[in-house]
């Protein structure tokens, strides 16, 4: 069932987005091309795609740093799309922005980078010092707030960012590649801070990123842009248990790393005799049980000879390589039920 307009905090219907070419006699280039999507209030919402797929150009949209070509964009219940400069101005307001190189003032302390957007805004002294303080004990820096950013570790700096971020209450947090600068380590910290933002102080989140371990990690819903448009739009546990576009399948696989690479298949058919099949693991009653007795029937031999199950969002997903030996027809037979129960196989001719 399609959320309710009071569900949505961010919509994009249609939207486009032109650049210029180069020179004035190039055609104009186009980066979005008719973009829908709906961000929900209290998610964390994430936009993946590859570099120049357009997700950064998408969150300067949303913000209202670019101009839409076409289409029309809300944030909350104002269309920002065709506002003026100032109106803008008033929306950013609610809108908090986490940027992947920080964009700390190198010459204001830690405390003075968060009470920046706070004096822009007006708020007085005392009131800035408290909410200040409050902040940066949120995110764990309160005794850094004499430091300067370079005096800080990168993950350090980026919860400066955060804490920046929220300075003026929004009800929305973008944040465009904000841990790909980090190492695993703090990209996994920063990610747990960007989750209690979500669920303690209610704030929706869209996170763009090219990383499929951060959607994976943190993203309640999940929108793949390819070529400037979005491929497919879902929860993130169907993403990866099923995906249903070229592009997803290709983001899954480099994550999972559950299906047998060529090379890896070139060796396992040296040292495995039959054919063999992938089958994506499904999070269904009886699931490993129908698998086994579609074998066992037809008397089929199925040896597990690649693959991987986790867990994602309390859910099982992965995929499971087999090789298997038997008659041809039987070994037809058994895929040919697997399929009519709706198992999604995948066969690795020689």
């Amino acid at each position: 069932m399609p959320p309710s307009d009071a569900e949505v905090l961010v919509r994009l219907e249609g939207v486009t987005k032109t650049f210029p070419g180069k020179h004035r006699s190039d055609p104009p280039q186009p980066v979005l091309r008719g973009i829908d999507l709906q961000v929900r209030k209290g998610e964390i919402f994430g936009i993946i795609g590859q570099s120049g797929a357009g997700k950064s150009t998408l969150v300067r949209l949303i913000n209202g740093l670019e101009p839409a070509t076409g289409g029309r964009i809300t944030v909350g219940d104002r269309e920002i799309t065709g506002l003026r400069e100032r109106e803008l101005r008033a929306v950013r307001r609610d809108i908090g922005m986490v940027f992947q190189q920080f964009n700390l003032f190198r010459s204001r302390t830690v405390a003075g980078n968060v009470a920046y957007p706070l004096k822009v805004a007006g708020v007085k002294q005392p009131e800035r010092d408290r909410k200040v303080a409050r902040l940066l004990d949120f995110v764990g820096l309160l005794a850094r707030a004499n430091d300067h950013p370079e005096q800080l570790s990168g993950g350090q700096q980026q919860r400066v960012g955060i804490a920046r971020a929220l300075a003026t209450d929004p009800s929305l947090l973008l944040a465009d590649e904000a841990t790909s600068a980090l190492d695993p380590e703090t990209t996994q910290d920063v990610l747990n801070l960007l989750r209690q933002v979500n669920r303690e102080l209610g704030i929706t989140i869209v996170i763009i990123t090219h990383e499929m371990d951060v959607i994976r990690s943190i993203a309640d819903r999940v929108a793949v842009i390819d070529a400037g448009q979005v491929v497919e739009t879902g929860s993130v546990y169907d993403l990866f248990a099923t995906p249903q576009s070229p592009e997803a399948a290709r983001f899954v696989r480099s994550t999972l790393r559950d299906r047998p690479s060529e090379a890896t298949l070139k060796r396992l058919r040296q040292t495995h005799p039959g054919r063999l099949v992938s089958v994506r693991v499904q999070d269904r009653p009886g699931f490993q049980t129908t698998l086994s007795s579609a074998f066992i029937k037809r008397e089929v031999a199925a040896q597990i000879v690649f693959g991987g199950i986790s867990e994602l969002q309390d859910r099982p997903v992965g995929s499971l390589t087999f090789a298997l030996t038997g008659a041809e027809p039987a070994i037809d037979a058994a895929l040919a039920d697997l399929t009519a129960e709706d198992f999604v196989l995948e066969e690795h001719p020689a």
